[in-house]
């Protein structure tokens, strides 16, 4: 942990794949933070109607920022918590729409459409062959 360049946030170095999901991940996590202290959205239904919800939606904003921060410094944990925060919109998607009964495409799909496009996006980033590849090669 020490050797982490705290100010390196992307690294032009790496795959296209790994570049376009870094930018991803730290835009997931900023809305992912405003959705948890003051949207409408999932997150912030989790906040209100779980004990620990606020602590739920911390983490998954902490696995955005801090899995795109070690992915830019070539870390393997950094992937890890970057494929974890990917799988964490369609977790939290059916925890959610299952509790107040939604339909199967609220389920799956989440309230928009769009946002369902860019959660898919990023676990495709991250998951492609080229991504798996090179962070397999030269992450720490």
């Amino acid at each position: 942990m020490s050797d982490i360049n705290f100010k390196k946030w992307f690294d032009r170095m790496q795959p296209q794949t790994l570049q376009i999901a870094t930018w991803l991940l730290y835009f997931d996590g900023f809305f992912a933070l405003v959705d948890l202290l003051d949207g409408g959205g999932e997150l912030y239904y989790v906040r209100l109607t779980y004990p620990g919800g606020l602590l739920i939606g911390l983490v998954i904003v902490a696995l955005y920022a801090g899995g795109g921060l070690l992915m830019a410094n070539e870390r393997r944990l950094g992937y890890r918590l970057s494929t974890a925060a990917a799988i964490s919109p369609f977790v939290v998607n059916l925890v959610v729409y299952s509790d107040i009964g939604a339909s199967l495409r609220y389920r799956l799909f989440g309230a928009g459409i769009i946002s369902f496009v860019f959660n898919v996006a990023l676990l495709a980033l991250l998951l492609h062959p080229q991504s798996k590849e090179h962070q397999r090669i030269w992450f720490r």
